[in-house]
């Protein structure tokens, strides 16, 4: 078994599936989470490559984001999709990735990748609150490279 595999139990993992649920019930805002060993690219770039290949980029109103975990590397990134990236500022995503970090350096990632959700589920809903009609468009699953 790889790392990825067992980086977290099932049980954890379904904890991080109704974080996300949860998180996205108050915004149109769409987040995933994608974990994988290690990359040889550079962690944002490698985010970016498993944005577009799950084709995150297809939602409405371009408001989805990624929280990939490099588990070998010890390196995450926050990837916001272009809806996001214009109407926010560039620090926009530090508070939620310093969340994450302080768990992750307690050793408790599932935690983290908790705490890390439901944070940007609540700075989405700042700029992307949840309408009557809006649709999850997204899988909820975790990812795993």
């Amino acid at each position: 078994m790889s790392k990825v595999e067992n980086f977290l139990s099932v049980e954890e993992e379904q904890e991080i599936v109704l974080a996300i649920r949860q998180a996205e019930l108050n915004t149109s805002g769409e987040i995933r989470v994608h974990i994988e060993k290690s990359t040889l690219l550079s962690h944002y770039n490698r985010a970016q490559e498993v944005f577009n290949s799950l084709k995150m980029f297809n939602t409405q109103a371009a408001n989805a984001v990624l929280i990939y975990v490099a588990v070998e590397d010890h390196k995450f990134v926050i990837y916001g999709d272009k809806g996001i990236n214009d109407v926010v500022s560039a620090n926009f995503w530090d508070t939620t990735k310093n969340i994450m970090q302080e768990q992750f350096k307690r050793g408790d990632f599932k935690q983290g990748i908790i705490e890390g959700v439901l944070k940007a589920g609540e700075e989405l809903k700042v700029h992307f609150p949840w309408k009557i009609d809006d649709e999850d468009e997204l899988s909820n699953e975790i990812s795993k490279g």
